[in-house]
């Protein structure tokens, strides 16, 4: 790994502004999926760390300073930490960049949204306001919105950067006390924003880190009585385990559990712009995104074309380590190398064909976890390949005869998270939009889940609630109404 950064020391887990020694004293190595080579170590915590760390949260809330600040300091707090967040831009994207095997460029952009996220939520801390409600004659009757308490938050190793400012960002915006176990496989960005957040000034408590394993310090984070509500992007085999775990504690919680996101072009559409929207959504971050465009559904009239135009692109894509700074880098580990070449292997098997595929560069370590970026045709729409979310740089494409078989075939999953359609015929990719079920739609571009701004969340099997925007907020708190009777 030729990126010059310092890597840091296994700390611990973050409880109280400090780190201190897990419970266990375990350790776990960090992976560089671009090299397969140990490059740090983090604690592996567990029910005794997450224990602690949800009493710290309490505490903050009911005794200490964060319980006591207005929505207008928090806010200023969370702008202060958006702002070392970008002094400290390049140290970050580094880190990010070794821990996932993600090109610098991506990286950086990552770092920048993570920011933005704090940025966002900053400004939006006081600017929550509840209504005022016609009621009987004689009483004022107004709503008002107050933390959920302590928020659990799990969050995945795709994104490490970026999912803490999304999810932890709105809830520390409304008030709430959090605790956050970020993922084994990819973690260092968001343990060093925790360091960050006491130069900031986050007073002890506001936000505490127990990384470790997913089945110790993640299970022990869904089922603490002592949480209020959960957060949780991953898979929808763990999705349904929290969402278990937080009823039998009757709280709520939000999931975001993948997708198979389908780009529907027609013949119509402007086709440089459509090409170049499809090999890009599927090779963002090696294909390891909830939202990438996965599936490419293209009217039939130019399947033959566009095809030989996306093979074209595709043959020119390529994946290498951060600081080659290609089209992607490798996937997160070994298992999932394997489980991404079992998926394509079965398919091949049950007739699916390679149209195209990319290439590793020269230069690669045999020992990195890449997978060449690959787009499959004659994909049978009941298919495992069709249906199920790969996780890997790889495209099914499909053809289709007109808008109610291009509905159809959108729908024909379990997922329901991102789809985009492109036609030139407004009317048309109206419909089509309004028919679909996602829970994010674009017409005539695709943005891979939207800017912060955007509420985000998934339809079916791709989960519940809305992430992102002033939605967050709102799922992040409780409203209350308060009856006034004044006679």
């Amino acid at each position: 790994m030729n990126i010059n950064v310092k890597l840091p020391p296994a700390k611990g887990v973050f409880i109280d502004n400090a780190w201190r020694p897990s419970h266990s004293g375990r350790t776990l190595a960090m992976l560089a999926p671009a090299t397969g080579q140990v490059i740090a170590s983090i604690a592996a915590g567990d029910a005794e760390d997450v224990d602690l760390a949800v009493k710290s949260a309490r505490r903050s809330l009911e005794q200490g300073a964060w319980g006591r600040m207005t929505a207008t300091e928090r806010g200023r707090l969370l702008s202060r930490l958006g702002r070392l967040i970008e002094d400290h831009a390049e140290e970050l994207a580094k880190l990010e960049a070794a821990d996932t095997g993600k090109p610098m460029k991506q990286a950086k952009a990552d770092v920048t949204a993570v920011a933005r996220y704090f940025e966002y939520y900053g400004a939006a801390a006081d600017k929550v306001h509840g209504d005022t409600i016609p009621f009987l004659d004689g009483y004022l009757v107004t709503t008002l919105y107050e933390p959920l308490g302590v928020t659990g938050h799990i969050i995945p190793w795709n994104y490490p950067g970026q999912m803490f400012g999304r999810t932890v960002a709105p809830a520390l915006a409304m008030g709430n006390a959090t605790v956050v176990k970020p993922a084994e496989e990819a973690c260092l960005v968001p343990l060093r924003i925790a360091e960050l957040a006491v130069e900031a000034g986050f007073p002890e408590g506001a936000l505490n880190v127990v990384p470790g394993l997913g089945e110790e310090a993640g299970a022990a984070l869904a089922a603490h009585p002592g949480i209020d509500f959960l957060s949780f992007t991953g898979s929808p085999e763990v999705g349904t385990l929290v969402q278990i775990a937080a009823a039998k504690n009757h709280i709520g919680c939000t999931l975001e559990l993948g997708g198979k996101s389908p780009q529907i072009v027609f013949a119509d559409a402007d086709m440089d712009a459509a090409l170049a929207s499809v090999a890009a959504a599927i090779v963002q971050n090696a294909g390891q995104t909830c939202s990438a465009g996965s599936r490419v559904l293209v009217e039939r009239r130019i399947w033959d074309r566009f095809l030989a135009d996306l093979k074209t692109r595709f043959e020119k894509i390529q994946a290498g380590t951060p600081e080659m700074d290609l089209d992607l880098g490798p996937v997160i580990s070994a298992g999932q190398k394997s489980r991404i070449e079992g998926i394509l292997k079965r398919a091949e098997a049950s007739g699916a064909m390679v149209l195209a595929r990319g290439s590793i560069a020269a230069g690669a370590p045999s020992e990195g976890f890449y997978v060449a970026p690959a787009v499959y045709q004659n994909v049978d729409p009941s298919s495992e390949l069709a249906r199920e979310e790969v996780f890997g740089p790889v495209l099914a494409a499909m053809p289709f005869d007109d808008e109610a078989d291009a509905i159809k075939l959108a729908n024909s999953t379990e997922f329901g998270l991102v789809a985009g359609v492109w036609s030139g015929d407004g009317s048309r990719a109206m419909r089509v939009a309004r028919k679909v079920r996602v829970g994010q739609m674009y017409i005539n571009g695709y943005g891979a889940g939207g800017g912060i701004e955007l509420p985000f969340g998934g339809m079916k099997k791709s989960g519940h609630g809305r992430e992102k925007g002033f939605e967050a907020l709102y799922e992040l708190a409780a409203m209350k109404t308060l009856v006034v009777k004044h006679g």
